[in-house]
């Protein structure tokens, strides 16, 4: 015999006890580990609440016997139950039905599988079970595990329903407030002495009584004062530069006479010369018939001598003007600089409970931000509502309700919120995250610009968008901009933004150490993670980490 035909004798011999090794349901039960299963991912991951994977299998050249029926059920395993896919179902090549065909020789076929994450799918594993008939014969094959599962750092983002978050909008409330008391002496026109009248005028004995009240309140300070003197706008510029000079050294000199046995510092003495802004106010405030024509000239031109020019050719006008505004002009102001100290912090919060009907819409809205429970911001709020009808206390208490996670709540707050602004619109788009619908959120976000952003990255993650997520993020930093990074595994990127000192940060550097494999910062930072429950319940079963819980 030729060693050509001892060959292939060999050969024909070899394929029969192939075909004989799988000539039963038994047999390919037998052999099932000769076939070839590779799962990508390995490590499942659910994303936006569904776990996908590919599956490929390889069945080796002889294995599939030609009137063989095998039905693979995917089934994923986990803490309280299992999924269960419908079955993938493959037939040899002289089935006569509409299965896949799988021939003798060496066949590979890809899946693809899909399953609805539910909780405790955290820890899981995914397996093939297969059953094998021929004819009236059948054989269930040994289970085999395919792929560890699931990760869901995603999650960490926080619960969908409760996910996003809206700022209150901000107080205008001042803890200190500038204010001015103010008297003043007139002068005669194109004279710089103080008449004895004056000194007795209405105007500066209520400055005195100001000054007396000032000094008697211990909330109010007398910061600085000054003495102001003027010229009015008619004559010539040079000639009332001179003339207020003049006034403030006499107005000084009155300053020391009625406010001798004050306590009170010495002012700053300043002149002005020609007095055209307050022209301007007194034109604006007055009941001139043309005085609307004196303010056009008054924005038209900036030179003095040409606004004057122009004013007094219009003689009618101008008679207004000499009788009712320019002597009102001649004139010293005597200032003094206050400063009133506002209620203090601990103030509020005991006013509002005590004395409430006094605090105006700032402090209202201030004392909210200061008190600690929702409930006692909720109730400010409306306070603010009712007495101010304001329209920032109707916004926060929606914001409240959010916070809350009261979301058909607050959706009827921020329905009865007048300012259609950015900040709504944000509002609005979580209100729509919450309720699921991504599409009217994302469309909400987009209107409320850089207020929405961060929103809409957390929308984004859930929706497993992550590289746009790490965009939207980047900016913000914080938690979520951390879990961006690790889902798009930049992870440079994540530990460097990670910089809060809390559990949860603490969680994300794990997982950072984790992908790196770093076994020490796995440890460290777990250590600091779990001393709350939630994480260390977590850490148990979350894939990230099943190579150091061994």
């Amino acid at each position: 015999m030729t060693m050509k035909k001892s060959i292939k004798l060999l050969a024909v011999a070899l394929l029969g006890l192939a075909a004989a090794a799988c000539a039963s349901p038994e047999k390919m039960a037998d052999m099932a580990n000769n076939v070839t299963v590779k799962c990508d991912p390995a490590v499942l991951e659910v994303v936006a609440g569904e776990i996908n994977a590919t599956v490929t299998v390889t069945y080796p050249k002889g294995y599939f016997h030609p009137k063989a029926i095998l039905e693979v059920t995917p089934v994923l395993v986990y803490e309280g139950g299992e999924a269960k896919m419908a079955p993938f179902t493959y037939q040899g090549e002289k089935v006569k039905d509409n299965y896949t065909v799988v021939s003798s020789d060496q066949t590979t076929v890809t899946e693809k599988v899909h399953f609805t994450y539910v909780p405790g799918m955290e820890k899981s594993y995914l397996e093939l079970r297969g059953v094998a008939m021929i004819k009236t014969k059948s054989a269930t094959l040994p289970s085999r595990k395919v792929a560890d599962g699931a990760n869901t750092t995603y999650m960490l983002v926080g619960d969908a329903a409760k996910a996003g978050s809206v700022a209150f909008k901000a107080d205008n409330y001042q803890p200190y407030i500038k204010q001015t008391a103010e008297g003043q002496i007139l002068y005669k026109i194109n004279s710089s002495t103080v008449n004895r009248s004056e000194l007795k005028s209405q105007s500066v004995s209520d400055f005195l009584k100001s000054i007396d009240n000032i000094n008697a309140n211990e909330r109010e300070t007398i910061k600085s004062t000054e003495v102001v003197a003027y010229a009015s706008p008619d004559g010539g510029e040079k000639l009332n530069a001179k003339l207020s000079d003049k006034r403030s050294a006499t107005a000084s000199k009155a300053w020391d006479k009625v406010t001798k046995g004050k306590e009170i510092a010495a002012p700053e003495v300043k002149s002005i010369g020609q007095d055209w802004e307050g022209f301007q106010k007194l034109v604006s405030e007055s009941n001139i018939e043309d005085k609307d024509l004196i303010l056009r000239v008054l924005s038209m031109y900036s030179d003095p001598a040409v606004r004057e020019s122009e004013i007094k050719n219009m003689s009618e006008v101008y008679t207004d003007l000499k009788g009712s505004v320019l002597p009102e002009l001649r004139r010293a102001r005597f200032i003094a600089n206050v400063e009133y100290k506002n209620y203090t912090d601990d103030e509020l919060v005991k006013m509002v409970d005590d004395n409430s009907d006094v605090l105006d819409e700032e402090a209202l809205l201030h004392t909210a931000s200061l008190v600690k429970s929702n409930a006692q911001k909720a109730a400010i709020y409306k306070k603010a509502i009712d007495k101010f009808n304001s329209d920032r206390a109707q916004f926060n208490l929606g914001v409240v309700y959010l916070k809350e996670h009261k979301t058909a709540e607050a959706e009827k707050a921020f329905a009865k919120v007048a300012a259609k602004d950015e900040n709504l619109e944000n509002a609005l788009g979580v209100i729509a995250m919450r309720k699921g619908d991504s599409k009217v959120a994302s469309m909400h976000f987009a209107n409320a610009g850089k207020a929405g952003e961060s929103n809409q990255g957390i929308l984004d993650i859930l929706n497993g968008n992550y590289d746009k997520a790490a965009k939207e993020l980047a900016a913000e930093g914080g938690h979520n901009a951390v879990i961006a990074y690790i889902l798009t595994n930049q992870l440079d990127k994540a530990s460097a933004a990670a910089t809060c000192k809390c559990p949860k940060m603490s969680y994300l550097k794990a997982i950072i150490a984790a992908r790196q494999g770093n076994a020490e910062g796995v440890k460290t930072n777990l250590a600091e993670a779990t001393k709350m429950p939630f994480f260390k319940e977590r850490a148990a079963k979350d894939i990230e980490f099943a190579k150091y819980n061994k």
